[in-house]
């Protein structure tokens, strides 16, 4: 005892001044989905007071629209291109660890990357970086990065760099809380791990993360606390559901009870974690990271327990176009807190950019570490930008390479595609996406567009090209799958889309090129008609352009029992000259079959580059031509 005792004080005495590292990690949370980044539905009145007590940070991104690549990114500081894991395929048998692209059979129109299932054992991890520096390390919560099979298998926490972790679900580590939040837990192997029918896996879980503070108080450490919060399955504490729905406004983009009920019980646990922290009397020797892996889930859960639910979105990510599995501001951009008391700027914000992959360096550095030589970081150390000082990020990129090959997903921009943003520019790449087979691109320009409605690739093609080619020469860096045309494609998966979208032309000319539609009129009252499928009141918003304008209507046909009972009409005024934007109220209250947009000029062409249908209450639709 006594040699084991002298091999372990240097480490010991290294680590004794260096500060502790709570890091945070929230599953599929909204970059608006907290009281202090703008949310007035949810209640995070403990994060809140993390953010109070040190620096938000609002343009700070995940390295991927899904969890397992964001994750791993943390861990290596490398992006997903380049190790391999973008997809969350990690609880998936066998092991698989060769970046390549799918072998798919000819109903694939486009071949999209075989994700490695497995982070590999031949990096060398933060926890275990932080490990060999002296400190204590435990893993509370998902991992989804790997687990065992063999014997000789190395994938799993204890074997990545640390010390212990809870729950230890070993073979049982899908995606989410299978089976539910709520005790008993079925995706929990362990059999002592025990609790009263009903409790939430936070309220477990974060009073044994506060009791390892407790014990660790003395001692350098590193404590993952990596919630399975807010991740399907979709159920709560039927207590807290009912809190919301007595405050739910339909009128509010975020009005999902059961939601907001999951969102309070992951601020519960950050609360006993700060509690706890505090309690210790060591906040102001403690970096408390708080992020999230992936965009908010902005899209009807389905199936929901309680029931009731299933049709209302999530959440919201507005005004972020889209949510998680996109390639769009909602599926990558998160809320990032950072505290250090004493240090980082309290109370404060900062619009510097930042993403997941620069925490391996930047925390090295705030415990006075460097990485080991030999290493390869696609990380920044910023250290100095989280304190207030500038950023060395001009630049972020994510390479997502799959996603259904469709324009209509219900997962807005869930295609396969890479984006970089350069200051306040950013371009996406959807791979092999166009009738023809070649990438799509779309240019927008976050100052002005935060919602990216306004693809700008065509206005500016010098720039357009300059940013792809920095996305070339990132695929190229980092030697990323890259996603194309299936050569095995039958016909019918490679049948070019309807230019129109479902729309019909009647009594006009309608075309489509370069994603802009053009209608002329060729007889009386020339319109487009669409399918609507509403039940209810909604909005119609569209982007228009016609040389001298005029004043039209959009027309709903109203249903019941399946037959057509009459025409509503809701009118409109198109200014002539430039671009605009035309919202039309529709609030009609029952069933709607049928929506018409009838054109401001009945002889001159009028030019239309998107229309967005979005019911109250209910997801949106969108026709991008």
């Amino acid at each position: 005892m006594r040699l084991l005792a002298l091999l372990f004080a240097p480490l010991a005495a290294l680590a004794a001044d260096k500060p502790n590292v709570i890091f945070i990690l929230a599953d599929d949370l909204g970059a608006h989905d907290l009281g202090c980044f703008g949310s007035t539905f949810y209640e995070t009145p403990n994060i809140d007071r993390l953010a109070k007590r040190g620096t938000r940070f609002t343009q700070a991104y995940a390295a991927s629209p899904l969890c397992s690549p964001t994750r791993s990114s943390i861990l290596v500081g490398q992006y997903p291109a380049r190790i391999g894991i973008t997809a969350p395929v990690c609880h998936i048998n066998p092991v698989f660890l060769n970046k390549e692209l799918v072998k798919d059979g000819p109903k694939s129109r486009v071949l999209v990357a075989n994700s490695i299932s497995r982070l590999k054992t031949e990096y060398f991890t933060l926890a275990e970086a932080l490990k060999e520096a002296g400190y204590s390390t435990a893993h509370f919560g998902k991992w989804h990065l790997g687990h065992n099979l063999k014997p000789e298998d190395r994938y799993e926490p204890k074997d990545q760099g640390f010390d212990s972790d809870f729950p230890h679900t070993p073979n049982a580590p899908g995606p989410g809380g299978g089976g539910g939040y709520l005790a008993p837990w079925k995706f929990i192997k362990d059999p002592t791990i025990t609790d009263e029918v009903g409790v939430n896996i936070e309220d477990r879980m974060s009073k044994e993360a506060a009791k390892y503070i407790a014990a660790h108080k003395d001692q350098p450490f590193y404590l993952n606390y990596w919630a399975f919060s807010v991740h399907s399955p979709w159920n709560a504490r039927a207590d807290y559901i009912e809190h919301f729905k007595a405050k739910a406004d339909p009128k509010n983009p975020q009005h999902n009870a059961l939601y907001a009920a999951m969102v309070k019980s992951l601020d519960d646990g950050v609360g006993r974690l700060l509690q706890a922290v505090d309690d210790a009397g060591i906040a102001d020797n403690t970096i408390i990271v708080f992020y999230s892996d992936n965009g908010g889930y902005a899209y009807p859960p389905k199936k929901t327990d309680p029931e009731g639910y299933a049709d209302i979105p999530a959440t919201s990510n507005l005004p972020l176009r889209s949510g998680k599995a996109s390639l769009y501001e909602g599926g990558t951009r998160e809320p990032f807190i950072f505290a250090w008391p004493g240090k980082a700027k309290a109370g404060a914000s900062s619009d510097i950019l930042f993403q997941s992959v620069d925490f391996y360096p930047t925390l090295l550095s705030f415990v006075g570490l460097k990485p080991h030589d030999g290493i390869k970081l696609d990380g920044h150390d910023q250290s100095k930008a989280l304190l207030g000082g500038d950023s060395p990020r001009d630049r972020v990129f994510c390479h997502f390479p799959h996603g259904n090959a469709s324009r209509d997903s219900v997962m807005d921009g869930f295609y396969a595609g890479t984006y970089v943003r350069r200051g306040d520019w950013k371009l996406i790449r959807f791979y092999a996406r166009n009738d023809d087979g070649s990438d799509d691109l779309e240019l927008y320009d976050l100052k002005n567009d935060l919602g990216e409605r306004h693809n700008l690739a065509k206005d500016k093609p010098e720039l357009t090209k300059e940013l792809n080619g920095l996305i070339t020469d990132f695929l190229k860096d980092t030697e990323a799958v890259i996603p194309k045309l299936n050569p095995a494609a039958t016909k019918t998966a490679q049948a070019p889309r309807d230019p129109l979208m479902t729309w019909k032309n009647r009594n006009c000319d309608a075309t489509v090129k370069e994603s802009i539609l053009t209608a002329k009129g060729t007889g009386p009252s020339p319109f487009l008609g669409v399918g609507a499928g509403l039940t209810g009141p909604a909005k119609v918003t569209f982007r228009l352009r016609t040389a001298t304008g005029g004043d039209s209507h959009v027309d709903l046909i109203p249903t019941s029992g399946g037959k057509e009972t009459g025409v509503i009409t809701f009118p409109y005024s198109a200014k002539g000259g430039e671009w605009q934007e035309i919202t039309v109220d529709l609030p009609h209250k029952g069933p709607a079959a049928i929506m018409r947009l009838y054109l401001p000029h009945a002889k001159e062409a009028v030019e239309i580059d998107w229309v967005e249908l979005k019911p109250t209450g209910a997801k949106a639709r969108r026709w991008d031509f």
